[in-house]
């Protein structure tokens, strides 16, 4: 708990007056945004665009401004964790459930910083499971198409119904053999 803690302050310092900033999701990005709050307060000038209804309820709490990600045309900085990183920086992402929302705001972001303890570390990716965010229109048929690639994909649950994401969509988490992975890693 204290290295997410640490890694959230840390990032702070990128974080620099009237930034458009995008917020990530999950248990380290807590503490980003609670220290962003604290600056909030004592007079930071910044936009936020927040990845989850989640990231949007806590960053309300700590007072920190909100726009929508229609309103900008780039955002200065997105922050955000790692669900598992590898020393070539490749990652795996959206275990939490706003792996959508997450890729747009980093894909229009002039810079992109992960966050994150030293758990999520590895040698190579692929232990996490791979959430992939599907339509609930046709679901069946894209699992299925999943499982002819070896995908293993398995619908995530919230009790007896599917999880449903802030976009209203479906998780599917995805178990990469280890052949499928090293021919991933080949075309590279």
């Amino acid at each position: 708990m204290q290295e997410k803690r640490m890694a959230g302050i840390k990032a702070v310092d990128y974080i620099k007056d009237n930034m458009i900033v995008g917020l990530g999701t999950g248990s380290t990005v807590y503490y980003l945004i609670e220290q962003v709050g604290r600056l909030v307060k004592q007079g930071l000038n910044i936009k936020t665009v927040p990845t989850s209804r989640r990231t949007s309820s806590l960053a309300k709490k700590f007072n920190i401004l909100e726009i929508s990600i229609d309103e900008v045309a780039k955002i200065d900085l997105a922050i955000d964790g790692v669900d598992e990183i590898d020393k070539h920086f490749n990652a795996i992402k959206g275990g939490g459930g706003a792996l959508f929302r997450e890729k747009i705001v980093s894909k229009i972001a002039n810079k992109v910083i992960w966050i994150m303890d030293s758990s999520k570390i590895v040698d190579t990716i692929w232990a996490f499971p791979l959430p992939v965010e599907i339509l609930p229109y046709g679901f069946t048929h894209i699992i299925r198409k999943l499982e002819v690639l070896s995908f293993h994909p398995t619908l995530r649950m919230n009790s007896d119904t599917p999880y449903m994401t802030d976009n209203n969509n479906y998780i599917v988490v995805c178990i990469l053999e280890n052949h499928l992975i090293s021919n991933m890693y080949l075309k590279n």
